[in-house]
């Protein structure tokens, strides 16, 4: 199957015919395009109510003013001073992270690679046997995570290579590959008998993780099961990272639903991310910690042992950390479940936070 983005809403004359925009809004959408782009599959875009201008689908997807806020950074987690070389960053001991695309299917307004995405392709990595080679020579790295942009959305030849040139690296105990097409341009999967016997055949060599982002249950339609299962039949697991976002997922029913549904499909989910405080993304879709705990205790009740198997955390510079609870008022418990410095190993530790604090700063460099 080829990849074909043509039909993909881009402009704002598109939007506008779709949504019925007024001329003042047309006039700030093509502002904001102009900085951060905007690119919405047919098939996404069908999932939004057009006559609900907070609809959850429409908030991931279609541009607001409140990105024009300068609140906030574009490298929230430390990514240029892991970068090793061209495309290639190695944060954690085991894991590297190869920057495989600088396109997606679909752009997220939530994204945290906003200074990446659709415009610059200069942390990209190009060549396969380059990314291969520094984990081949970097024995400790034990996993792969070949992202992006979107990872599935290079060709299947490129695919093909990074399968390839991966799954013979004996110190690899897997790879993974992150994509949102399951969400955003399903068919792309299951149209495509190439992409999935790809798949099939060196999960035979190398077990082989799909890590996707479902953040609301409405995006789980007959279609994006489809995908799902296609890959799954193949022998590819899939797990799901979602991130908390304030008006689509930030309420326990919607949120507790979409685990229940994950779940259903057997699509693992293993985080629950803290929104970071990406410029263009800060103001509008954080929400507070204390908040966001609350949420997430509050659905995880509603979930089997699958389901409360999540957890929610943010991803600092300093390492994944998982955020705990409150233990008593105005103070939250935190771990590292994953650091980029030994100190941190299995770190548990306390913060003062404020009611309406939404990321961990000064508070961590107290400890």
């Amino acid at each position: 199957m080829k990849i074909d983005l043509k039909n993909n809403i881009t402009t704002v004359d598109e939007l506008s015919d779709a949504l019925k925009l007024t001329d003042a809004e047309r006039e700030k959408c093509a502002e904001i395009i102009a900085k951060y782009p905007m690119m919405i599959t047919p098939y996404y875009f069908s999932l939004i109510d057009p006559e609900d201008p907070e609809d959850p689908i429409r908030k991931m997807c279609v541009p607001s003013e409140a990105e024009l806020s300068t609140e906030g950074s574009f490298d929230t987690s430390g990514e240029e001073s892991n970068t090793m070389q061209v495309g290639v960053q190695h944060k954690y001991t085991q894991t590297a992270l190869i920057l495989s695309a600088n396109i997606c299917s679909m752009y997220c307004r939530h994204c945290f690679r906003k200074r990446l995405v659709g415009l610059s392709d200069t942390e990209l990595n190009k060549q396969v046997d380059e990314a291969s080679a520094y984990v081949r020579n970097h024995p400790e790295i034990t996993n792969v995570l070949v992202s992006g942009g979107d990872s599935l959305m290079n060709s299947n030849a490129i695919i093909a290579r990074y399968l390839e040139e991966l799954c013979k690296i004996p110190t690899l105990d897997f790879v993974r590959f992150g994509s949102r097409v399951p969400v955003t341009y399903p068919k792309r999967i299951y149209e495509d008998e190439e992409l999935l016997d790809l798949f099939g055949k060196y999960a035979k060599i190398k077990p082989l993780y799909l890590v996707t982002q479902f953040n609301h249950p409405r995006e789980i339609t007959e279609e994006s099961t489809r995908a799902v299962k296609a890959i799954q039949a193949k022998g590819v697991q899939v797990r799901n990272q979602t991130v908390l976002l304030h008006g689509v997922n930030n309420d326990p029913e919607v949120l507790g639903e979409l685990i229940r549904a994950l779940t259903r499909i057997e699509v693992v989910p293993y985080y629950i991310f803290q929104c970071r405080p990406v410029r263009g993304v800060k103001g509008h879709f954080q929400v507070p910690l204390r908040k966001g705990v609350e949420i997430i205790h509050k659905a995880k009740a509603k979930q089997n042992g699958f389901g409360r198997s999540v957890h929610y955390a943010m991803s600092h510079p300093r390492g994944k950390i998982e955020i705990l609870g409150e233990p008593e008022e105005g103070k939250m418990l935190f771990k590292f479940h994953q650091n980029k410095y030994p100190d941190d190993a299995f770190r548990i530790f306390s913060a003062d936070i404020k009611e309406d604090s939404t990321w961990l700063d000064d508070e961590l460099n107290a400890i």
